[in-house]
């Protein structure tokens, strides 16, 4: 056996589990599973997959249900995901070299997460510490807990080679606004008792955006952005286009130029020379917005499907065709492949 535990806590996830659990089983990992107090399923499903099952009576703390799941290991490395993420690929060779090499650092798993934009499926990729070994991490955070040390030290990181599907984003809207006020008072209630933290206030700006409440997500981005933050840190670069992001929402697109100020450190990725795309786009700043669009198709490092290929290649089709010139936007919504919208406008102008 592979020595790595593999840790799910779960509480009535019945229809991820079974899809969740199969993906594991060619890789011979120790499963371990920890319920948190289910009322359909799941255990039923569990117990076809492992004999590792405890049950956690839920304290309104993720991170205190992970560690219990990471005490009941046989083995120190530990492996954190949830049900309705699955296994799509790992490298076994890669992945034993990477422990030996990093024994008490945090490996990053790429998370693929689908969702659909415009009708269609579609995917946004963000790299999460979910891989250590337990003698030097453990969880903190009530919710959208994260991996830090034990002694307080600064956490190493480093890509590890595996990469992981999340089907969470097809729940149905009551779920999602469910699971969304479920968060908020969680971690207002951490807000309360441990005060300002920037990583806190990008989790709430997040809930409060799928939530439609985008006053709420603004003083939520602003009040972590006005603290001092780590630029080369996903969440910081998720959380500074998700700012821009809800100025637009707000129809505050003079104020969202502002971000141009912030382009020699956050233009690093596909994401936020889109991003930049679309304010300018949004200013009638037409040629710069091209300019931008172009550059993000070129760029390799993305993290929302479709920034540095379809979605800004369909954004400089709209301008051409807005501003009358024809053929050129023809050109552009042709290399949008098989993206509906594109396709859509095609069928308009032929």
């Amino acid at each position: 056996m592979f020595p790595l535990s593999v840790c799910i806590i779960a509480k009535n996830e019945e229809a991820h589990l079974e899809e969740c659990l199969k993906r594991l089983v060619p890789y011979g990992f120790e499963i371990v599973f920890t319920d948190t107090g289910s009322t359909d399923q799941t255990l039923s499903v569990a117990q076809k997959y492992t004999d590792r099952i405890f049950h956690f009576d839920w304290c309104d703390d993720f991170s205190a249900a992970r560690n219990f799941c990471m005490e009941k290991a046989s083995h120190d490395w530990i492996l954190s995901i949830d049900c309705d993420e699955y296994i799509e690929t790992i490298d076994i060779s890669a992945l034993g070299r990477c422990m030996d090499k990093h024994p008490d650092c945090a490996g990053r798993i790429l998370i693929r997460n689908r969702f659909l934009r415009n009708g269609q499926t579609s995917f946004e990729q963000t790299r999460v510490s979910r891989l250590a070994n337990r003698r030097y991490f453990h969880f903190t955070g009530a919710v959208h807990e994260q991996l830090e040390r034990r002694d307080k030290r600064a956490k190493a990181v480093y890509d590890a080679p595996v990469t992981i599907l999340h089907v969470g984003y097809d729940e149905t809207e009551a779920d999602m606004q469910e699971k969304c006020h479920r968060n908020i008072a969680l971690l207002t209630a951490q807000l309360d008792r441990e005060g300002p933290d920037p990583y806190l206030y990008f989790q709430l700006g997040q809930c409060w955006r799928r939530l439609g409440e985008t006053e709420k997500a603004f003083a939520s981005f602003d009040a972590g952005l006005s603290m001092e933050v780590d630029p080369s840190l996903d969440y910081v670069k998720t959380m500074v286009e998700s700012y821009g992001y809800t100025l637009l929402d707000l129809k505050r697109n003079q104020e969202a130029l502002g971000l141009s100020e912030l382009y020699d450190v956050f233009a690093l990725r596909a994401d936020f020379v889109f991003l930049m795309g679309l304010i300018y786009m949004n200013n009638c700043l037409f040629d710069d917005a091209i300019e931008q669009f172009k550059k993000a198709s070129t760029m390799e490092e993305f993290a929302v499907d479709g920034v540095n290929s379809y979605l800004a290649n369909y954004n400089i089709g709209v301008i051409y065709e807005c501003t009358g010139h024809i053929p050129e936007a023809r050109i552009y919504y042709k290399k949008c492949g098989g993206y509906a919208p594109a396709l859509e406008r095609l069928k308009v102008l032929s």
